[in-house]
């Protein structure tokens, strides 16, 4: 009996989610075979192998279908089955949580299947792989970086697809990450009085990622760092353009405060790196 595969991660909230149930029709005479069998037979037919690596994912043996898959690619490595099971060893791993080995046979799928309608899928598996293992935003954020370029490809390769859709969604996610790591550090360097070293971080917030939620806050700390240092016509236009395009923010309240203390007001410097940025994202 042959079955079709068209799996999508429950998590990921697909349309195609549901349609990996309706299709894992799986023969009886199958039923209790694999869990005991460490060696498979030379003889032994892909599409059965195939169709029990189905029947213990079903059961959430995942380790134990992930083996099953693998045994295809090694006795049967140039079969359409093959292909097939490496892009569920992809989503198993996934559904595991091994998001490194998840990752190792997403990309191997690519490179040997690049032409495949389930490209896409696992493409989005990979991209989905590195997302869901971001660290904590104390750490370092290499992994974050990983996943934003691999949800890039996915919008860029197949923009037409709900897999695009899904890594738009995590591409706002994964950039506040990273603003959130920079406003870690330049509130460091505030609290140390480092101004130039606070400014040169709440700067990358600003220019890189405005459309994040972290860009309210990075343009107060900017008001409160040149403050500090003295440099008025900054402060008065990180204000201004904190309220210009967040009015009922509280951060603008708090950086008006802090410059109306020192006798003037949010006033905007045209010239000033702050107020070109905001022109180029059309946001001022």
């Amino acid at each position: 009996m042959r079955l079709f595969i068209d799996a999508v991660p429950f998590r990921a909230g697909t349309a195609r989610a549901a349609a990996l149930l309706g299709v894992l029709l799986v023969s009886a005479t199958l039923a209790g075979c694999a869990n005991d069998k460490d060696v498979t037979p030379p003889d032994e037919p892909a599409e059965k192998i195939y169709n029990e690596g189905l029947t213990l994912m079903r059961k959430g043996e995942m380790d134990a279908a992930a083996k099953r898959f693998e045994d295809i690619d090694r006795t049967h490595p140039y079969s359409e089955w093959a292909r097939k099971a490496l892009l569920m060893d992809t989503y198993v791993y996934y559904e595991a949580g091994k998001y490194d080995e998840a990752i190792a046979a997403g990309k191997r799928y690519m490179t040997l299947h690049p032409g495949s309608q389930d490209a896409p899928y696992a493409s989005y598996l990979v991209a989905s792989a590195y997302f869901d293992s971001i660290p904590d935003i104390t750490r370092d954020q290499r992994r974050t970086r990983q996943a934003l370029d691999a949800l890039d490809d996915v919008i860029r390769k197949y923009p037409n697809t709900e897999y695009a859709a899904g890594a738009k969604r995590k591409v706002e996610v994964a950039r506040d990450q990273l603003a959130g790591k920079e406003m870690l550090v330049g509130r460091y360097y505030l609290e140390q009085r480092n101004y130039t070293g606070a400014i040169n971080r709440f700067k990358v917030v600003v220019t890189q990622y405005q459309t994040t939620r972290q860009v309210e806050e990075a343009l107060m700390r900017l008001t409160e760092a040149y403050m500090a240092l003295g440099i008025v016509s900054e402060a008065q236009t990180a204000a201004a353009v904190l309220g210009y395009n967040f009015p009922d923010s509280p951060w603008y309240k708090d950086a008006y405060k802090l410059v109306q203390s020192k006798g003037v007001l949010p006033q905007e410097n045209k010239d000033s790196w702050i107020s070109q940025s905001f022109k180029k994202m059309g946001l001022g």
